[in-house]
């Protein structure tokens, strides 16, 4: 029998990444709490003892799925703060912000799936239900995006904290509900017409909007 179209692409006799491809996809389109495990092993064309035996449960996938965008995505952001460093040594809110941008394109830029289901994630972290999700975050993840967030909030350093905070989740929102459904705002700017969505392109337009954002002077009534 033929492979899916979607995992073509992939080692056939590498179960564990099958199992993560086919859950990438499906997370993607209908997200973790929709997608069964029956549908993930049905794409994957594995049995669920295999899902059982490669990540231990659901959970276990999710985490693994996660890893593979989250573990890349933190290497390219210390390699480029380490050069930022050597050239200026307090690069400032737009350099932070491109060099954000210029990782999410070298990780994802070829696997949009993998990207929607990044965003998706980061959007359940803020579930109160998501506990554990959470801890996972910020035992394998905190210490990293804390070094990158550092550099954010010393080039805020005329926001008192509160203001800081309120903004830096205003970004947050923005970036997760875009990448997460940038086919369907494409489409919209189309009117419906197919057509191509680059991500790169899209990251160009957002990042001024959220440099001004951040710039912004503080307006009385918000203290």
């Amino acid at each position: 029998m033929d492979r899916p179209e979607d995992l073509q692409m992939y080692d056939t006799s590498d179960t564990a990444g099958r199992i993560i491809q086919a859950a990438e996809k499906l997370f993607s389109e209908q997200g973790f709490k929709e997608t069964t495990m029956r549908q993930i092993t049905g794409l994957a064309e594995v049995n669920l003892a295999a899902v059982n035996y490669h990540f231990g449960s659901k959970f276990g996938l999710i985490r693994s799925v996660a890893e593979r965008s989250l573990s890349p995505l933190c290497e390219q952001v210390d390699k480029g703060l380490v050069q930022l460093n050597v050239a200026d040594a307090t690069p400032g809110l737009d350099q932070l912000l491109q060099l954000m941008a210029q990782a999410l394109v070298h990780v994802h830029g070829q696997n949009q799936n993998a990207l929607s289901v990044l965003m998706r994630l980061l959007d359940q972290a803020y579930l109160p239900s998501q506990h554990d999700l959470q801890a996972f975050l910020r035992e394998r993840y905190g210490a990293r995006f804390d070094r990158y967030l550092q550099y954010f909030r010393a080039d805020a350093a005329p926001l008192d904290e509160r203001e800081f905070f309120w903004r830096l989740h205003f970004l947050l929102g923005s970036v997760i509900f875009t990448l997460s459904n940038m086919h369907t705002l494409s489409a919209l700017e189309q009117q419906g017409e197919a057509t191509e969505v680059k991500l790169e392109q899209i990251l160009a337009r957002m990042i001024p909007v959220i440099s001004a954002g951040m710039k912004a002077p503080v307006r009385n009534g918000t203290h």
